[in-house]
């Protein structure tokens, strides 16, 4: 009998029933800590298991104290669960335990999530809100978020991340944030800066650091429960198809948006994807040129398209940041890309030559030349000079080009194009013809996409009802591509 006693003379059951009620204690103890800093009816805890399927979330490294410090656990919630039945990392940084303060146990409970994460190939949800480090752990501090930063760089272009920041996220947290993939913010509610001395001055909105702003907090979860069920768990997953239930084959009648040259895309966006449903990000910046994700034919695709109820659809500086940044994005997990152009042509200001305009431009070149994602291209209507070229022309890349029937493809707008060609034919003694009357020629003639596609640069001119039909068939068809070169043993010789 004395083998089934320890030193204290209590069994092994007496031991384990002890050893429940202390961890029973210290979860009482953690969760009442976390009520004290619950912010807009949310706790830490409650905001993790937001991002779940109900009853799925499982916290891993409950228990952990500061060091030497027994009565105080870390100030992060960390653990894995089913985001629409598929498995998920996230941690929630909880102000009700010491303001949620980063020290290096707090760095080192986010690292095992990453490194599970990594192992396991699913995408991680960090949630956002502290008062800073701990400033008596010094150095050590720094190097924690030193530590969680290598993280997020290693595990960038292999999992997806997404950043919900409902609170406080400063300083080096800041930083870490914005290496996220995607960052959503709280209206009211978010703090996010790296020096507070300006942090009323700044608009995370405004600047591209948010991609997606809500009005509350359960908007805020249930916005990135909805990009995560969108996205690839990986980079080796492959595309993502989804069941809406939509006709591939269905006509989207979209000749009466197009009627109006300064036309919101979001009118065409609404029309032609599955269920008529596109899920916009990075909405408050650049929103002359738009991104985000719909899906046709049940395969999840990025959307870049520029916009011409704003700036005539304009290639701005900030429109080429935007569109490179998701483009990069797209590529590194695969998500096939439909680029709609309706296009003005470059931003032809004095404010933009000053700027890195052309660094800019060769960012959003390179973005498409290099990106090795299925890449379809439609011309809406518009599509001048250099703009053409760069927003997923084929010979850039794009492994489909097409154009609707009343598109404009041409080096120059026709405006510039008369003025600077036909000039004669209206300064003349003899003129015969307005102005008008020759650029209208211009876009008739020298426009049309049918020279495109004599020229292979455009494979098909559509009628604009055939838009949706045709963007579903084109996906599906590259849904296998590969740009490796099969494998083979040798080739098979004619009889």
């Amino acid at each position: 009998m004395s083998g089934l006693n320890n030193a204290s003379g209590l069994s092994k059951k007496d031991v384990r029933v002890a050893t429940a009620e202390k961890l029973k204690g210290m979860l009482k103890d953690i969760d009442m800590a976390s009520e004290n800093g619950s912010k807009n009816g949310f706790t830490a805890r409650s905001r993790i298991t937001a991002l779940f399927d109900a009853g799925t979330f499982v916290e891993t490294g409950a228990y952990v104290c500061r060091t030497n410090k027994e009565d105080e656990f870390e100030g992060v919630i960390c653990g894995y669960g089913a985001i629409e039945g598929r498995l998920a990392f996230a941690f929630s940084q909880d102000m009700g335990r010491m303001k949620g303060a980063f020290d290096e146990g707090h760095a080192k409970k986010i690292a095992n999530v990453y490194e599970a994460a990594i192992k396991n190939g699913a995408p991680v949800i960090g949630i956002f809100d502290s008062c800073g480090a701990v400033i008596y752990d010094g150095v050590g501090a720094l190097a924690g978020y030193g530590k969680v930063m290598k993280c997020v760089s290693d595990a960038s272009g292999v999992i997806p991340q997404i950043a919900v920041v409902p609170g406080i996220c400063a300083g080096s947290a800041a930083t870490i944030s914005s290496m996220f993939d995607v960052t959503v913010t709280v209206k009211d509610s978010t703090q996010l800066y790296v020096n507070s001395l300006f942090a009323d001055d700044g608009d995370p909105v405004a600047c591209g650091m948010t991609a997606h702003e809500t009005e509350n907090e359960a908007e805020a979860y249930a916005f990135a429960r909805r990009l995560a069920s969108l996205l690839p768990s990986n980079n080796a997953e492959g595309i993502v198809e989804i069941e809406i239930g939509d006709d591939i084959n269905r006509r989207a009648d979209i000749s009466g948006v197009l009627a109006n040259e300064n036309y919101n895309v979001h009118d065409i966006l609404d029309l032609i994807g599955d269920g008529c449903m596109f899920t916009e990000i990075y909405n408050g910046f650049a929103p002359e040129m738009v991104t985000g994700f719909s899906a046709f034919g049940g395969i999840v695709t990025g959307i870049v398209a520029s916009n011409p109820a704003e700036k005539n659809g304009a290639l701005t500086i900030e429109a080429a940041r935007k569109a490179s940044k998701f483009l990069s994005f797209c590529d590194s997990f695969g998500i096939p890309v439909l680029t709609l152009v309706d296009c003005i042509g470059l931003d032809a200001s004095a404010q933009a030559e000053k700027a890195p305009y052309s660094a800019e431009l060769a960012r959003l070149a390179m973005a498409y030349a290099s990106s090795e994602n299925s890449k379809v291209t439609v011309v809406l209507g518009r599509a001048y000079g250099q703009a053409y070229t760069l927003l997923g022309s084929k010979s850039v890349g794009a492994d489909m080009a097409l154009a609707l029937d009343n598109a404009a493809i041409s080096v120059l707008p026709p405006k510039s194009a008369v003025a600077f060609v036909w000039n004669d034919r209206v300064s003349g003694p003899d003129t015969k013809e307005s102005r008008e009357e020759l650029e209208r020629q211009w876009t008739e003639i020298c426009s049309s996409p049918v020279e495109a596609a004599q020229k292979g640069e455009i494979d098909d001119v559509i009628e604009a009802s055939e838009l949706r039909a045709r963007v579903c068939s084109a996906l599906s068809m590259l849904a296998s591509k590969s740009e490796l070169y099969p494998d083979r043993r040798h080739i098979v010789l004619p009889l």
